[in-house]
């Protein structure tokens, strides 16, 4: 029998730190140590609106690094702010890597993370409030990028108008998230990017309006999916051992309280099902999720594994097996109708970031599930022009919409039903 064992703080952190650590060493293998730094210098210097995979434009070992010294940043931040890990620290710790693959640089974030700051002060509280809705709103980072792509004014001009827009954008993403949540109600699990959509078509159409147009662009890398299968799965089976190790027995039992869920938003697995059957479930969508993309006929590259990354990360916040499956059936099914394959790059991250709308399929069945899937791929799939590619988190804008258009319908007939039912009990 496993033992339990009992972690400190320090321990949980330095825990997570594991993954990104574990992608650095990587990439230093899969790339030639001097092609790695002019390979991060490019990637920070390219405009990375989607898609722009970061393995085409950098080098894999670039990108890896990247996204792996980013996470760590990431995790320090929350560490050195005395905060205690919860799911959200392991949610934003998984998407930062992952986006850090296709679009998040250690150049483009930081002005968004200024304003968060200036926010925080400003309303006189502590920056670990908002730290998460900061870590989270970097999906727009590559506004930051484009500004400073504006070739007819002079850099400094350009750095300014840079600076301006992420302390913008930081400013006002806190409020504008806390609404928007009550828009969809927890039933879309990418609040921020709900919340960055709105704010991308803003600055975006702003731009537009002075001339400045942002051209469509697809940066997509093939070839190696065995390697990164091999890669991916030794990390998922680490994981899962781990679970096993630190929880016992008994991490199974939890891990069938998780299943059990609906995944609404407000879920912190860790939390309320301790941390190896979180870790546990992390490992098993994470692999799950790997496999559904070879078996669909799509790649392993920066952008997928980033999609499955964020599949990863939300298994602390909202995600299992039982509620994902029916989302992503529902996208892979509108592949075999409509005038798209799932297979291309569009609708494979379609595919995997769908999973945003777990919570519907949780809540309110497998059958609310596909129809949700059906319709995110379409929403998803042509929203994504009005802010020209400038929220990497495109599918939470869309899925954010596909809730608010199906949550009150079908609680409509729900209560329709209840009544009815109420109705015959008095008869």
């Amino acid at each position: 029998m496993f033992p339990k064992r009992i972690l400190t703080r320090r321990d949980k952190f330095l825990l997570l730190s594991l993954i990104p650590v574990y992608f650095i060493v990587c990439g230093f293998i899969l790339q030639p140590f001097s092609e790695i730094w002019p390979g991060m210098v490019t990637l920070i210097r390219e405009p990375d609106f989607l898609i722009t995979d970061y393995f085409v434009v950098g080098g894999v070992g670039a990108a890896f690094l990247n996204a792996g010294v980013l996470t760590l940043l990431s995790i320090a931040l929350i560490y050195f702010l005395d905060m205690e890990m919860d799911g959200h620290t392991i949610t934003s710790a998984c998407l930062m890597f992952g986006f850090s693959l296709f679009g998040k640089n250690l150049f483009n974030i930081w002005t968004i993370m200024l304003g968060i700051w200036l926010y925080a002060k400003y309303h006189k509280t502590h920056m670990s409030r908002y730290v998460y809705v900061g870590l989270y709103g970097t999906s727009l980072s590559p506004i930051i990028t484009q500004l400073m792509h504006i070739g007819n004014l002079p850099v400094p001009a350009r750095f300014f108008l840079a600076l301006t827009a992420g302390i913008l954008i930081g400013f006002v993403l806190p409020p504008l998230a806390a609404q928007v949540h009550h828009a969809h109600q927890g039933y879309s699990l990418y609040n921020v990017g709900f919340a960055g959509g709105i704010i991308a078509t803003v600055i975006v159409s702003l731009l537009k309006s002075f001339g400045i147009t942002v051209e469509s662009r697809l940066i997509w890398y093939t070839g190696n999916d065995f390697l990164f299968f091999t890669l991916l799965s030794i990390l998922f089976a680490g994981m899962a051992a781990g679970a096993f190790l630190f929880g016992g027995r008994g991490v199974v039992e939890e891990y069938w309280e998780i299943i059990r869920s609906s995944g609404h938003g407000g879920s912190d697995y860790l939390r309320d099902n301790g941390g190896p059957a979180t870790v546990l479930n992390m490992a098993v969508n994470g692999f799950i999720a790997t496999l559904l993309v070879l078996i669909a006929g799509g790649d392993l590259n920066g952008p997928t594994i980033g999609g499955i990354f964020t599949v990863v990360g939300f298994s602390s916040t909202g995600k299992h097996i039982r509620n994902i499956f029916p989302i992503m059936a529902g996208v892979y099914l509108a592949g075999l109708t409509k005038r798209w394959n799932i297979s291309d790059p569009s609708p494979m991250l379609a595919f995997l970031f769908s999973t945003t709308l777990a919570p519907i399929s949780g809540e309110f069945g497998w059958l609310a599930g596909l129809l949700a899937g059906f319709l995110h791929s379409s929403v998803a799939l042509n929203v994504g022009i009005v802010y020209g590619g400038m929220n990497l988190y495109n599918n939470g804008f869309a899925g954010g919409m596909v809730a608010i258009f199906m949550v009150p319908v079908i609680q409509s007939v729900r209560d329709r039903r209840a009544r009815a039912k109420e109705e015959e009990a008095l008869e």
